[in-house]
């Protein structure tokens, strides 16, 4: 990482941005916000405040959704993993029942001490 500033094109403005990320990753993110510019803009026109703040909504919406997708995606996955662990321990239980019951009938066969 370098302690130079990067130079980010969005909406046609040159910003001169000094951040902890790489210099590659702030280029590629400019480059989201960019597109999403461009699709919200009239080819041709400047970028209006407006604009911006209409990217900057939507890109945030884009985010939220995304997390709303990955907390149910992530909800899916632990009762999957629950129910698949609940049928584990059942069969388990199920084959360590005849073992149990075996060595209940072999200790009653023998003969008792006396």
């Amino acid at each position: 990482m370098s302690g130079t500033p990067v130079e980010l094109k969005i909406g046609g403005q040159t910003y001169r941005v000094l951040a902890s990320a790489e210099e590659a990753e702030l280029k590629r993110l400019a480059e989201i916000v960019d597109t999403r510019l461009r699709s919200l803009t009239t080819p041709g026109r400047q970028v209006s405040p407006q604009t911006l703040l209409l990217a900057a909504l939507a890109l945030a919406h884009d985010l939220e959704e995304e997390r709303e997708r990955r907390l149910r995606v992530e909800a899916r996955a632990k009762e999957m993993l629950s129910s698949v662990l609940e049928r584990i321990d059942a069969v388990l239980e199920s084959s360590a029942a005849p073992e149990h019951a075996e060595e209940a009938d072999s200790a009653g066969d023998e003969a008792p001490l006396t």
